[in-house]
């Protein structure tokens, strides 16, 4: 397998030195992203001066680090100093940031190549890529679909190998989806085990930032490297163990939940993915018994309420006095802020705004924030308590397969793909999608598995379990017996 562990092998062997392994990743970068339009910006100088310092260190005999000299793309609403974080609007154009997000320093520390800013949705509101300033991101396995968001950009650049692995946010499933529909794992972690200092907010108490990988196994080193304690973020918590190493690729006696409800809304391709997964970890030894998941149906108009309320707040800071895109001509402050804001922002972006200011707004918030609040906090109780009797919850990670590009979809059709990610978020729960199938497309098709609070070696170890046991290859889902 072509993992962070061949990479890691070239280079402790001299077979190929860091700086031409760079060289590989940006020439491979530099010639499919027009086509694939997965970076904002390849950091080419970057690369080089890291690769030329990681030689040196193999030339002075030196161990390396576990991600040292692999080349790592990074989502455009990760702040790096000095170098241009977009979060893929015209507002931040042209904004570099004086200071580096904690999780890009810990990427950074190790000597991972940066090979550039991935493409995302708009300050990451959407589930398609398509909402960027900078163009759509497409799918590596089929132009003519959608990579997925609003990670898209990460998700594409490593299934297309065009980066080892990359780093992106999840906030309703921003890791998860793209990873599904780019047929790679896609990890966000436990709400506080990676910090946020330093992340763009989209909304607070739901982001997070994770890992986009080719396998189980990078996942887990990655995670392991990201996941510390940081003073800088009041909500950090840290991890306290190793999951590289808790990968033991067993999982008798595994309690699994199937999400019965998460699949009515599933089309037939992703139902055989999550029958021949349930297959698969049952001849494993895994327990598998059906569970209900209650307030399911509620999950998704309560993460919109208080996602849309965040971000009306959070993004209150740009408008054109401090930095980022001001227009030029105006009749007054006022003027000058509201078409700013107008200009500045994309459609989507104006669209979750407007519904986080009205939610929030006198007479409303009451009816809509207030008791989205409410229930938020009746959805954790219940879903907690799920935890005590299963180990992993399984379900779809999205319920239709990879969309066509352009297929001008509503935005509320393009919300219910968030329904069987955003309730990790609302909770704050580990969640990796996992490569499961291909329809007759062949497009990938991803299912999720959901652990308790702080158990991302288990859904770890569940994912890795499941990849040994297939193999890596993952089956044409209309051999399942779906409606083809």
């Amino acid at each position: 397998m072509v993992n962070i562990s061949y990479y890691k092998k070239l280079l402790d062997t001299k077979a190929l030195s860091c700086t031409e392994l760079t060289k590989a990743f940006l020439d491979s970068a530099e010639k499919e992203n027009p086509s694939l339009n997965a970076y904002i910006s390849i950091t080419k100088e970057e690369a080089l001066k890291t690769a030329a310092e990681v030689d040196e260190k193999i030339a002075r005999g030196e161990s390396l680090q576990p991600l040292e000299g692999i080349p790592v793309i990074i989502k455009d609403n990760i702040c790096t100093k000095g170098i241009r974080t977009t979060c893929a609007s015209k507002m931040l154009e042209n904004y570099v940031p004086f200071y580096d997000a904690t999780v890009w320093e810990h990427i950074k520390a190790q000597n991972s190549v940066l090979i550039g800013k991935g493409n995302m949705d708009e300050f990451a509101m959407g589930s398609t890529s398509e909402t960027s300033y900078f163009g759509i991101v497409k799918n590596p396995h089929n132009p003519e679909y959608v990579a997925g968001g609003s990670s898209g950009g990460v998700a594409a650049a490593v299934a297309g190998k065009l980066a080892a692995y990359g780093i992106g946010t999840d906030t309703g499933g921003s890791i998860r989806q793209p990873a599904s529909f780019c047929g790679i794992y896609g990890l966000k972690p436990t709400y506080g085990s990676v910090s946020r200092y330093g992340i763009v907010a989209y909304a607070s108490s739901f982001d997070q930032a994770g890992v986009l990988a080719s396998c189980a196994e990078d996942t887990a080193l990655v995670f392991d490297v990201i996941s510390k304690y940081d003073e800088r973020d009041m909500r950090s918590v840290g991890f306290k163990k190793s999951t590289y190493e808790s990968l033991s690729g067993s999982v008798k006696g595994l309690k699994i939940g199937i999400a019965t409800e998460d699949l009515m809304a599933s089309d037939e391709f992703v139902n055989s993915a999550v029958e021949n997964t349930i297959n698969v970890f049952k001849s494993m030894g895994a327990e598998v018994e059906e569970i209900k998941i209650p307030f399911i149906k509620e999950c998704l108009p309560v993460y919109y309420i208080l996602a849309c309320a965040e971000a009306s707040s959070n993004l209150g800071r740009f408008d054109g006095i401090r930095y980022g895109y001001h227009v030029e001509d105006y009749e007054d402050l006022n003027d000058m802020i509201s078409r700013t804001r107008s200009e500045g922002f994309g459609d989507e972006v104006k669209r979750r705004i407007i519904f986080g200011t009205y939610v929030l707004s006198s007479g409303y918030f009451d009816a809509y924030y207030k008791k989205a609040q409410r229930l938020r906090e009746s959805i954790i109780k219940e879903i907690d308590k799920i935890f005590k009797s299963c180990d992993i919850v399984l379900a779809p990670t999205v319920p239709v397969a990879p969309l066509k590009a352009g297929a001008n979809i509503s935005p509320v059709d393009l919300y219910r793909t968030d329904i069987c990610t955003c309730a990790a978020n609302i909770v704050g729960l580990p969640s990796i999608s996992v490569p499961a199938g291909f329809t007759d497309d062949n497009m990938p098709v991803g299912i999720q598995l959901i652990g308790g609070r702080f158990k991302e070696d288990v859904i770890l170890n569940a994912a890795y379990a499941f990849e040994k046991e297939t193999g890596g290859e993952y089956i044409k889902l209309s051999e399942m017996g779906c409606g083809v």
